[in-house]
């Protein structure tokens, strides 16, 4: 997020054999989840765009009307709404790169979970801005929802064990290693504090939306049951008629000569 003194660029389990019908299913909607996730943060990255075309058009009045002003209540709502203004085209040109890169990163393995990463990441960052940011500095910009998403891909590569994830936030972090550099306090024009907030709406995302991992299919308890419905071991009972099995035994004797 970039405040208001400064309009310029940011600058800141058991796996499925292979060949299953359970393997090709997931890695099908591992694929259909990407391809969601891709034209998810097209239509977003679109989005900001044509906002801040009319934004620039109306002479930037939308950030001075839906950007966040600290501790005023009657403009609490515009934490959802200061992460699609931008001050400046510079300004939207930094941050659409890393926004679609970490966005699809965030989004790839579930849309719907996305979205509620990115408004508990929203929420963060922009009640950070709120309370703490210096009064009547006004605040907009995509880059505290670039720092969730960045925090919850790392966050949830460590907390599900998913080496890929957590490999893929470093080197991108690392490719866009200016953002990190306008992290820190005291940057002209930046506001660290919404950036702060949202790492840490991204880092609690991955723990709240992390990979439920079910218990081993086994119940001891239930025991098998053959086909006449007694289980193993069982003792039946069968009734007998004491006057047959004697009637039995004479023939049996007779038969013999006895």
């Amino acid at each position: 997020m970039t405040s208001q003194s400064g309009g310029g660029p940011l600058t800141g389990g058991t796996p499925a054999p292979r060949g299953s019908g359970a393997g090709r299913r997931a890695t099908e909607f591992d694929v259909a989840e990407a391809r969601k996730a891709f034209f998810l943060m097209v239509g977003f990255i679109v989005l900001i765009w044509v906002i801040q075309i009319a934004n620039w058009a109306d002479h930037y009045h939308l950030d001075f009307n839906y950007g966040i002003l600290p501790r005023s209540v009657g403009r609490l709502p515009e934490i959802f709404t200061a992460p699609f203004l931008h001050f400046s085209w510079d300004h939207i040109e930094g941050n659409s790169g890393p926004l679609f890169v970490f966005g699809f990163l965030a989004a790839y393995r579930g849309v719907v979970r996305f979205l509620g990463v990115t408004a508990l990441v929203a929420i963060t960052s922009g009640l950070a801005v709120w309370l703490f940011q210096g009064n009547n500095q006004l605040t907009v910009g995509a880059s505290g929802l670039i720092f969730g998403y960045f925090g919850y891909v790392l966050a949830r590569g460590l907390i599900d064990r998913n080496l890929i994830d957590a490999l893929a936030a470093v080197v991108m972090a690392l490719s866009y290693a200016y953002i990190l550099t306008v992290a820190i306090p005291g940057t002209p024009g930046v506001s660290w504090m919404g950036h702060l907030g949202g790492l840490l709406g991204g880092i609690a995302a991955g723990w709240i939306f992390r990979t439920r991992r079910g218990l081993p299919i086994a119940d001891r308890s239930r025991r098998s049951v053959d086909p006449g419905g007694r289980p193993p071991g069982t003792t039946v009972a069968v009734p007998t008629n004491p006057d047959r099995s004697r009637a039995d035994l004479y023939k049996e004797l007779g038969d013999l000569g006895l």
